[in-house]
């Protein structure tokens, strides 16, 4: 941002109440004065924006500015929106899902973390099964916390020609300077894969070495999120990049059964035997179990009931292991 558009952004986040977003917009002003030289500058008005979030707040953060979309070169890089996606929508085992409200905390508390020198967890690489939550993940990290989410398009990243997709990916991480949001680099096994087992001239390497170049400079203020089906994949040395690496599973019968009850919560389900829809289940992802319940609804809805039963459930169960045989 320039200083003209930071001005902007604080007229109207004041303008809507929203401290939390007149803070962000104000650590973005620091970061520019310090690219400029101004380091005493920007270190005072970073002291100025923890001292503001370590006060008790009087209410709650209003929802953020508005959003604006990426434009020029960038706006064939990311896709950005808002989300109310929250872990508490997220069916997690207990395990997972304190790791994940740690990030979050140490997000919301990161004042009192760089009081003693410490660093908040910020760059975050998920590996795990498709449909086992890493993408909502990345969406709830970004409700939680009241940013943009900024899903970097894989299509427009990575191109044939020499050197080009290393300067997008550099045009990307300076808008992570510039502008606080979660950004997740989904399918993250095509840029990171091992260096040793790519025959292409040379390319992924230079991609794979920019990226963790990036990576390692990178002192923005927002989240890194990266995820993978594929971890073998990856260069040994992008684990050691990031602050956290969280393995997903596929839901244990538990988890399964909180999914389909929750999913159907709206609706009557009282006849349902639900060890049975479970059993059923097992090795069925997140997503699936959800698309599972959603297709049970429809069809008692369509045969005039509201009210849903184990045939139902286990119709759906059988017609999603046949879609995803083909």
């Amino acid at each position: 941002m320039t200083k003209a558009t930071h001005l902007v952004a604080l007229l109207q986040s004041h303008i809507d109440g929203d401290d939390e977003q007149f803070l962000t917009v104000a650590m973005q002003a620091a970061a520019n004065e310090a690219r400029q030289g101004h380091g005493k500058l920007a270190q005072q008005m970073r002291e100025m924006v923890d001292d503001a979030r370590a006060r008790p707040k009087s209410k709650a953060p209003g929802r953020a500015v508005p959003l604006v979309q990426p434009r020029g070169e960038l706006g064939n890089l990311v896709a950005a929106r808002y989300t109310d996606t929250r872990l508490s929508s997220m069916v997690l085992p207990n395990a997972l899902r304190e790791r994940l409200e740690r990030v979050v905390l140490e997000q919301r508390q990161a004042y009192r973390l760089r009081e003693h020198g410490l660093q908040p967890r910020r760059k975050l690489l998920l590996i795990g099964p498709p449909g086992a939550g890493k993408t909502m993940t990345a969406a709830a990290m970004a409700g939680e916390l009241k940013l943009p989410l900024f899903s970097v398009l894989l299509d427009g990243l990575l191109t044939k020609f020499m050197g080009e997709t290393a300067s997008k990916l550099r045009t990307v991480f300076a808008a992570m300077a510039e502008t606080r949001g979660v950004y997740f680099f989904d399918e993250f096994d095509a840029i990171g894969a091992k260096r040793s087992e790519r025959n292409d001239v040379g390319e992924i390497r230079r991609v794979l070495n920019s990226f963790l170049q990036f990576l390692e400079e990178d002192d923005s203020e927002g989240l890194i999120v990266a995820a993978t089906n594929h971890p073998e994949l990856l260069d040994p040395a992008l684990f050691r990049r990031f602050d956290d690496v969280i393995e997903y599973e596929l839901p244990s019968p538990e988890v399964a059964l909180a999914i389909l009850v929750g999913r159907l919560s709206t609706f009557q389900t009282s006849g349902v035997d639900w060890g049975q829809a479970a059993r059923d289940a097992e090795g069925l992802s997140q997503a699936d179990l959800s698309r599972v319940a959603d297709d049970a609804a429809k069809h008692a809805l369509l045969s005039g009931r509201d009210k849903v039963d184990t045939g139902d459930i286990l119709t759906a169960i059988s017609e999603r292991r046949a879609a995803a045989r083909r």
